[in-house]
């Protein structure tokens, strides 16, 4: 895969306005803060600070500007303390946020990056953070991209739809129509509470609710998904955001806990793949992160109500097909 260009414009706008976007990079290894810096660079930024992690509790270095990359590979106290403070700092700066990190380290930094909606890169390579800057580049206002690898164009706007799609089926299945408020809503296509007339009075019943299906039924559902990678390429089938759901419908049946690296694997797919899933999916409305209360510094994913809810009807539909489901 050829590494993509990207480069931005400010249309209609004075000279004055079309400045390159200030970022800060952070690293501890010298030679990834290089690489980093010189790709921001190539891809149309101003590099206004760069640092080790450590520093990012020093106050002092301001601004950090429009965008911040970090590389924490590795985490130990300081440095999710660092994270930590950033998390914060970007957040009531309205700046983006941009953190690689490793799949030991996810659930951690993951846990101290609540406030600020990073993208996190697992293990990237060069070519995934240009495509997380050209992702900057579309979110920031004013600003439109200019180039940009068709491939690249097309798998970020087939996540966009996909989600939004999945959204819309998933608030559908009792017949209603979605509801209205922006491309990722997704909101519980009944009311909570449904007033009904009972032996004359005027009492409020709440409406029957479908059951959860059985946790080893999706779980065989799961096992049979996931075989099918014994015999053919397993990207040939890969639908993460079902796999997500499946696995998230399992554990709320089964009441365990579900981390982000846990399911990350359960995807099927690259974790930065699934990270971005995550992010798009917990933006629609399907999924909500839920802090460990034991350890601010651990968070899990979970369905949301109106998510489980459809589950639990789409399973009450398809009923005793449900085995034969893949």
């Amino acid at each position: 895969m050829s590494q993509p260009n990207f480069a931005y414009s400010a249309p209609d706008a004075p000279e004055s306005e079309g400045l390159p976007l200030a970022l800060s990079v952070f690293a501890d290894r010298a030679h990834v803060r290089a690489e980093m810096r010189g790709d921001a660079e190539l891809a149309g930024f101003r590099v206004a600070a760069a640092g080790d992690v450590a520093s990012l509790l020093d106050d002092s270095i301001r601004p950090l500007g429009e965008v911040v990359l970090v590389d924490c590979p590795e985490v130990d106290g300081a440095r999710l303390a660092a994270l930590a403070r950033l998390d914060m700092r970007v957040a009531h700066s309205g700046a983006q946020l941009v953190v690689s990190t490793s799949l030991d380290a996810l659930d951690d930094v993951f846990g101290c990056l609540d406030q600020s909606a990073p993208q996190i890169l697992i293990a990237p390579s060069r070519a995934d953070r240009v495509i997380a800057l050209g992702r900057v580049l579309a979110r920031a206002p004013g600003v439109r991209l200019r180039e940009l690898a068709e491939e690249d164009r097309l798998t970020l706007l087939r996540l966009s739809e996909q989600v939004a799609q999945l959204a819309q089926r998933l608030g559908g299945l009792d017949g209603s129509a979605p509801a209205d408020g922006g491309a990722f809503s997704f909101e519980s296509p009944r009311p909570a509470f449904a007033a009904r007339l009972a032996d004359g009075g005027d009492r409020l019943i709440s409406p029957a609710r479908a059951a959860l299906p059985d946790a080893q039924l999706v779980r065989q559902i799961i096992r049979q998904r996931q075989a099918r990678a014994r015999f053919f390429d397993g990207e040939l089938f890969a639908d993460p955001a079902w796999d997500m759901l499946l696995d998230l419908t399992a554990a709320r049946a089964e009441h365990i806990r579900v981390s982000v690296t846990s399911l990350c694997i359960a995807s099927g797919v690259p974790p930065t793949t699934a990270l971005r899933w995550i992010g798009q999916m917990t933006d629609a409305g399907l999924f909500q992160r839920m802090e460990d209360r034991s350890d601010r510094r651990r968070a899990f994913i979970t369905l949301s109500d109106t998510a489980a809810d459809a589950m639990a009807r789409y399973f009450a539909q398809v009923g005793a097909a449900a085995p034969q489901l893949v």
